[in-house]
C-alpha cells in the first residue's frame, strides 16, 4: 500500500516537472495568449475586461524596459532571478513592522503572473521560486522582459505597454517617451492606486527619480545587446 502511494507521488512529481518545463519552453518561442492572474481575475471580479496588445520588445522605446529595470529590479541583468540582499532586508524589515513589503524581482513577478495565481502560501512561493529557476534557464533576460512588458498589468485590466499607452498617451507603444515611460513604471506596484489617468503629486516625484536613475543606470547601454 505504501509502496503504491509513492509510486503515485513520484509519478504526480515528475509529471509536473515535465509538464511546467514543457509549458516554459512552448512560451519561449510562443506568445502566452492570456495569463493565469488574467483568468483569475476575469472569474473573480465582476464585469472584468481585458485589453492588450503584444509587442515584441524591438517595437517599443528601449526607455521602457528600462524604466520598468529602474523602478522594479535594478540588479535584473546581473542576478539569476532572486536579489538575495532585497529579500534578506525585506525579511528583517517585515519582522519589525506589521506593513510587509516584497522583495520580487522581475523575474519573480513574471513567474507568478503567467504561471500561478495569487496565493500568500508558502506551497505558492516555493512554485513561484521554480518556474523563476525555469523562465531564467530556459528564456532568459530578453525574453523575461518581453513578456514582462506585455503582461504586467498597467490600468483596470490594461495589460501590456502597448496597450497602456494607447490608453493613456493616445500613442503606440513605440512611440512613448522616457517621461511617460517612467510615468508608467511608477504604476508598476498598484495600477488601481497609481492612476496613471489621473497621476498624483507622489507619482510625478516617484517618475523624477526613476528617470534620475534610468541616467544612473547608463541608459540605453545597459541593454543595447537586446537591439543588436
Amino acid at each position: 500500500m505504501i509502496k503504491k502511494i509513492l509510486k503515485t507521488i513520484l509519478f504526480l512529481l515528475v509529471s509536473f516537472f515535465v509538464f511546467s518545463a514543457l509549458w516554459v519552453f512552448v512560451y519561449k518561442y510562443f506568445n502566452p495568449p492570456i495569463t493565469t492572474m488574467m483568468l483569475y481575475k476575469y472569474f473573480t471580479e465582476q464585469e472584468y475586461k481585458v485589453s492588450k496588445n503584444w509587442v515584441e520588445i524591438e517595437a517599443v522605446n528601449p526607455m521602457l524596459p528600462l524604466a520598468f529595470i529602474a523602478s522594479e529590479d535594478q540588479l535584473f541583468l546581473e542576478h539569476s532571478g532572486f536579489d538575495i540582499v532585497a529579500i534578506k532586508k525585506a525579511f528583517e524589515k517585515n519582522k519589525k513592522s506589521k506593513r510587509q513589503v516584497g522583495a520580487s524581482t522581475i523575474s519573480q513577478q513574471v513567474a507568478k503572473n503567467v504561471f500561478l495565481i495569487p496565493n500568500k502560501s508558502f506551497v505558492r512561493k516555493g512554485i513561484e521560486a521554480y518556474f523563476t529557476v525555469l523562465i531564467e534557464a530556459i528564456w532568459g533576460k530578453k525574453r523575461i522582459m518581453e513578456v514582462y512588458i506585455n503582461i504586467v498589468e498597467l490600468g483596470d485590466g490594461i495589460y501590456g505597454v502597448d496597450a497602456a499607452a494607447e490608453k493613456f498617451f493616445k500613442k503606440p507603444g513605440k512611440k512613448i517617451s522616457l517621461n511617460e515611460a517612467a510615468l508608467m513604471a511608477v504604476a508598476l506596484p498598484n495600477p488601481i492606486i497609481y492612476n496613471l489617468g489621473k497621476p498624483s503629486p507622489y507619482m510625478y516625484r516617484r517618475k523624477n527619480w526613476i528617470m534620475h536613475q534610468v541616467s544612473n543606470l547608463g541608459g540605453e547601454q545597459l541593454t543595447k545587446q537586446w537591439y543588436e
